[in-house]
């Protein structure tokens, strides 16, 4: 997907910028000094130069700064905000330092400190266009058309050949429908950069706008020409088609992408609003659902706006109706064990068994049990399991087999998964956004428990081009809208036990046992399997829960007399 801001522009805007050569300066100093070397060759000689511990002063600032750009590519966003502010101690006027700690900041979801970065940059140099043009981002994601277009007018004014900023201009004025703007600044662009792939790839969605569809539909056709395989093109397409009114070749294009990345918030969006004008309200609530909940702490700007409409239009088409007198209460469990492309788990299918068994025992009116799912029968069995928690109080998913964070994103594991890549996940394995969206069409308590926290077997072999942090286990810690409860067997970036002869897992185990127990209210329910399972593994496996069902009322699995 096209990004609003170019990472990799950014790092040739800084370097060392007055400081004598160090006694040790050596082919690794100058191409890590030299904003015009090669991305990749800058990268090793700086990290080079750090191992080594072979600079000081602002010639190490300038290598933190490279370390870190390459940690934002990966999505280590952490020890790239520990790298940059390492820079900035060595060199505080280092303003495209300060600048690229804000895009580090803006991607791990904390737009304050990415503000306070690029106003830090902009007092220190005014005339720096980069920081415009990012603070111009922040403000559209958020909405605030104005002050965007206010940032990217300073970003083109200081920085006139930075083709981000009349792109990124561009799309501001096609949202405030100054079309001929617009298309006057995707006109700079090409004279900056002809073959820049973000000129036709977004004017087709301006030209679509303006109703001049043979246009919109040829810059798009062009770059699904060049990049077949790429979401972005296909979905731009697609949303054409829609404004064009042409919801057979809209729906086509979204089912293309879904197909390829069934977890892609803007085609399920897109989807949506292709059923909602059919009329089909329970397919369109169905998509709306999987694009609406977001557990990563950042969207690109076109995800973000693809996410704000489907949460709108779920609101919108969700009935409101009361409970009924006596609660139904609806399950899902999974039990993945048979993968064929790793070593197998003998567990998940006993432990589904187990938690099924309880659930039915404690009067579950349904128990959908689904063992050994591949992608596409997960996915199937998510949806089928989502029509029948709209008709529901409760629904809950209990899931055991592997699962694990990679790249931002906790993802659940089909059997038929191959991870030659650590970015095949998006395509091959079910991100938990999709669990959490089947769960929530129920009208009171949607709770999933992740029996999953293993360590990655795919790890071995496979090739890394994201991030390192928790990729070896486990998942990474969440914030669930409200309402919403998520129980991890262990902690995030921990993993779970299989149990130590046992039939069962520790964490099963527990669970069904305590469950059964009347009158303990849910939040209590899972404190207790908590303690149980440290106990039962010796203090080496710890569940852990986020969010909290609606706080007004008290669950009860058994509610007793």
């Amino acid at each position: 997907m096209l990004r609003v801001v170019s990472l990799t522009l950014v790092i040739l805007v800084f370097g060392a910028a007055t400081a004598a050569a160090e006694p040790q300066a050596s082919d690794d100093l100058a191409t890590c000094r030299d904003r015009q070397a090669e991305t990749q060759a800058r990268t090793q000689a700086c990290e080079n130069l750090l191992n080594a511990d072979r600079v000081t002063g602002k010639d190490k600032a300038t290598a933190l700064g490279v370390h870190g750009n390459a940690l934002i590519n990966k999505r280590d966003y952490d020890k790239a905000i520990e790298a940059l502010s390492s820079a900035i101690d060595l060199d505080p006027e280092n303003v495209g330092i300060v600048n690229l700690r804000g895009i580090a900041y803006e991607r791990k979801g904390k737009d304050d400190l990415a503000m306070a970065d690029y106003n830090l940059a902009i007092q220190k140099r005014p005339t720096f266009g980069a920081p415009y043009n990012n603070r111009g981002t922040v403000h559209l994601r958020h909405g605030a058309l104005q002050s965007a277009l206010d940032d990217f007018n300073l970003s083109i004014k200081y920085a006139p050949k930075f083709l981000l900023g009349y792109t990124n201009r561009a799309r501001v004025r096609t949202f405030n429908k100054d079309f001929n703007g617009a298309l006057a600044d995707f006109a700079e662009a090409e004279k900056i950069d002809p073959n820049a792939t973000q000129i036709a790839g977004n004017r087709c969605i301006t030209y679509g706008m303006m109703g001049r569809f043979d246009e919109a539909f040829a810059d798009c056709n062009n770059m699904i020409q060049k990049q077949p395989k790429n979401q972005f093109y296909i979905i731009n397409r697609g949303d054409v088609y829609l404004m064009k009114g042409d919801l057979d070749a809209a729906l086509k294009d979204y089912n293309s992408v879904l197909e390829a990345y069934p977890n892609s918030v803007r085609a399920h969006s897109g989807r949506g609003q292709v059923f909602e004008r059919r009329h089909d309200l329970a397919q369109a609530r169905a998509d709306y659902r999987s694009a609406a909940y977001a557990l990563a702490p950042f969207d690109e700007l076109e995800v973000a706006r693809a996410r704000t409409t489907a949460q709108a239009r779920l609101a919108a088409l969700t009935p409101q109706e009361s409970a009924a007198p006596n609660a139904r209460r609806v399950a899902l469990v999974i039990g993945n064990g048979a993968y064929k492309n790793v070593h197998a788990l003998t567990n998940p299918p006993r432990d589904s068994k187990l938690i099924a068994g309880a659930l039915r025992d404690v009067g579950f009116q349904t128990v959908m049990v689904a063992n050994d799912l591949t992608r596409d029968k997960f996915f199937e069995t998510l949806r089928a399991f989502a029509a029948e928690a709209e008709k529901a109080d409760w629904a809950v998913v209990y899931y055991a087999g592997h699962g694990f964070e990679i790249g931002g994103v906790n993802y659940l594991v089909p059997v038929d998964t191959r991870l030659a890549a650590d970015k095949d996940a998006e395509t091959e394995a079910v991100a938990l956004e999709q669990v959490i969206a089947a769960v929530g069409g129920a009208r009171k308590l949607r709770l999933v428990i992740l029996d999953a926290c293993r360590d990655n077997p795919f790890a071995p072999t496979m090739k890394r081009t994201l991030s390192l942090k928790l990729v070896d286990k486990g998942f990474s810690n969440i914030e669930p809208g409200a309402g919403f409860m998520v129980v991890y067997a262990a902690k995030h970036g921990e993993t779970a036990m299989d149990g130590d002869g046992t039939p069962d897992s520790p964490f099963a185990t527990a669970l069904a046992r305590d469950l059964r127990e009347p009158r303990v209210e849910i939040r209590k329910l899972f404190d207790i399997v908590r303690d149980d399972v440290w106990t039962a593994t010796k203090h080496l496996q710890q569940p852990f829960t986020y969010g909290s069902p609606p706080g007004r009322e008290d669950f009860y699995f058994v509610a007793g007399k």
